[in-house]
């Protein structure tokens, strides 16, 4: 099996540039939000917000700001939004191995190192693998190469069928999860490799309800969705939290997460760690 990377960096092409009107009309509707109501949250006349979606009136860069952090409109977008407008982005986007990142990366390496013996990872917008713990690489252990080769599509390895597909005890519920989780990313980003992505995932063979063991009927009080692996010591159930930069103001660390997994049940926490004390749900 190929060696997990440390730190795993994917670029990406920009869009040519559309109309600003057009882009910031798209965002309002995306998050199904009238021009009253945006005018009121930005302090503005709607009759401004109509005139600046049609183009009849020239928003400065100051406006544009402001209506994009109404629409939660993410950094990357907002650039675009700039430079539709004419204006010059204003978020850096540099490589995680650039020095103005070294405390936001050791930041990363501590959240990831300090989770250990239970695993945890770091992902960029489109889900490709930056970086991970010591705890995942007996997760992949039976993980096709070609799946684990640099870049690393997480949720690819996770519902293909020679990734961790043959190995997940809950599947179908699995599965569901993950694509409603892509899903809602991609109607709220309509970000076009999320949405092929997505389309790839579901074209991959859906299990059978029935691949479920009796074990697997477990009840977590409808609180969490586990991932429940097979793995030689046994079945491991694992919930799992998402982490992200609380302001940032760089693209990428914006774009980043650190999806780390907790024990669910005693017997994974045990397995993973002697000395714990986790209760059964």
């Amino acid at each position: 099996m190929a060696a997990v990377p440390r730190w795993n960096i994917v670029c990406s092409m920009t869009a040519t540039p559309r109309p600003v009107g057009d882009l910031l009309r798209e965002w309002r509707q995306r998050r199904h939000v009238s021009q009253l109501d945006l005018a009121l949250d930005a302090e503005i006349s709607p009759k401004h917000v109509s005139f600046v979606e049609s183009g009849r009136a020239q928003p400065s860069r100051e406006m544009i700001l402001r209506l994009a952090e109404h629409l939660d409109v993410p950094l990357r977008e907002r650039n675009t939004l700039l430079n539709a407008a004419g204006f010059a982005p204003i978020y850096a986007e540099r490589p995680l191995t650039d020095p103005a990142l070294a405390s936001a990366r050791a930041a990363v390496e501590l959240v990831l190192k300090a989770h250990e013996p239970f695993p945890a990872i770091a992902v960029d917008r489109h889900w490709s693998l930056v970086a991970a713990n010591g705890a995942i690489a007996f997760l992949l252990e039976g993980v096709d190469d070609a799946l684990v080769t640099p870049p690393i599509n997480v949720l690819r390895v996770s519902l293909h069928p020679k990734g961790l597909a043959p190995r997940i005890a809950n599947l179908a519920e699995w599965r569901v999860h993950v694509l409603d989780r892509l899903r809602r990313q991609v109607d709220a980003s309509s970000d076009p490799v999320l949405a092929d992505l997505l389309r790839e995932l579901r074209g991959y063979p859906v299990p059978e309800p029935a691949d479920r063991p009796p074990r697997a009927q477990r009840d977590y009080g409808g609180v969490v969705i586990p991932f429940e692996l097979r793995t030689p010591g046994g079945i491991l159930s694992f919930f799992g939290t998402t982490t992200v930069f609380g302001t940032p103001l760089d693209i990428t660390l914006s774009e980043l997460a650190v999806e780390a997994f907790f024990p669910a049940d005693s017997a994974t926490a045990k397995f993973l760690n002697p000395e714990s004390l986790i209760p059964d749900p």
